[in-house]
């Protein structure tokens, strides 16, 4: 499964937004990394700020670029604003529910605990962390200790962040549900989706 693995912090700090969560060194250097981070006054073409904007939402989700690509132009064949279908399209991704309900601490955390076989999705073991969820889909934590000590370790930690609308959580039983496909209100996207339409569009 191929993901980023390279200096997150420097990420974060190039595009000047927490992309992997919140970070202190990021809030002591909120500039740019490299000698000239804190000078730095370029001006982006159109075309940059188009793929400023792509790396960020790709980064934030943890897609690979042929992946996120593969998003958009699926995105593109639905009805509706491509933009948005784009993020519904990454909001319900079955890593990203399960980073969302709490058992994992983070969107890596989430792939790993799904391609590691710990997820079910309606009964069955899936352990595809870009699988695609449907309205009334049942997520649940399989009924083992090793992966219910994980996910409650993982819940313990992220009790800060509230579980969104659309889904709906039992935490006794480890199991969450897609209420609803979540809007674009709902989602506040860490980048702007209409902005990496029009950089594919090109």
């Amino acid at each position: 499964m191929a993901r980023y693995s390279g200096p997150r912090v420097r990420i974060s700090r190039r595009f000047g937004v927490a992309i992997f969560g919140p970070s202190k060194y990021l809030e002591r250097r909120n500039y740019g990394p490299g000698v000239h981070g804190p000078k730095s006054r370029r001006k982006h073409t159109d075309y940059g700020l188009g793929l400023i904007e792509k790396q960020k939402m790709r980064y934030y989700y943890g897609l690979m670029e042929k992946q996120f690509r593969g998003v958009y132009e699926r995105a593109l064949k639905r009805r509706g604003v491509t933009g948005e279908q784009m993020l519904q399209i990454l909001e319900t991704r079955l890593d990203n529910v399960v980073f969302h309900l709490g058992f994992a601490s983070t969107r890596a955390a989430a792939r790993q605990l799904t391609a590691h076989g710990h997820v079910k999705v309606n009964g069955r073991k899936v352990n595809i962390p870009s699988f695609a969820l449907k309205v009334n889909d049942v997520v649940e934590i399989k009924d083992n200790s090793v992966s219910r000590q994980l996910a409650t370790k993982n819940m313990e930690s992220s009790t800060s962040r509230a579980v969104p609308d659309w889904l709906s959580l039992n935490k006794d039983g480890f199991k969450g549900v897609i209420m609803r496909v979540p809007s674009r209100d709902e989602i506040q996207p860490i980048a702007n989706e209409q902005a990496v339409v029009e950089f594919y569009s090109r």
